[in-house]
């Protein structure tokens, strides 16, 4: 027997000793602990908000007018009864032209969004891209203080 090779174990099979050693400790001290069982808890992960969104005011007043005014979306949706637009940056020149002269002749503000008009879009809450944002009523968003300030 002594001429035999002994196998070596593999870390599996110690790892599985040492945790039969450790109950088996566990027992002969005494109390057994009941082991722990993990339950499956949803954790709410709060997304942190990037440099951009941190940076742009806008983002915020304009994803509150939207929740707590009136607002239209689309540049065959846009008219002179609106107080504010906001064109997104990649928008088409014709529509930009249109809403251009749209606000001078009714003498609002434009403000060009920095975005494209996916990202526009996302900060509207809608699955879908946004070229031209018209707003009626700012509600409880400080926006039209922003368009007077650029």
């Amino acid at each position: 027997m002594a001429d035999e090779p002994q196998e070596e174990s593999t870390p599996d099979e110690e790892s599985v000793e040492s945790a039969v050693q450790e109950d088996a400790e566990e027992a002969v001290e005494g109390e057994a602990k009941p082991k722990k069982v993990r339950s499956k808890k949803t954790r709410v992960v709060r997304r942190r908000k990037s440099k951009k969104e941190k940076e742009r005011p806008l983002t915020g007043a304009i994803r509150l007018a939207v929740e707590s005014g009136k607002v239209d979306f689309g540049s065959r949706t846009a008219s002179e009864k609106a107080k504010l637009f906001v064109v997104a940056g990649n928008a088409q020149p014709d529509v930009k032209a249109k809403v251009a002269a749209m606000s001078k002749a009714a003498g609002m503000p434009v403000i060009e969004f920095e975005g494209s008009s996916m990202e526009l879009g996302s900060i509207c809450g809608k699955p879908f891209p946004v070229s031209v944002l018209s707003i009626y009523d700012e509600g409880s968003s400080n926006i039209l203080e922003l368009a007077k300030g650029k």
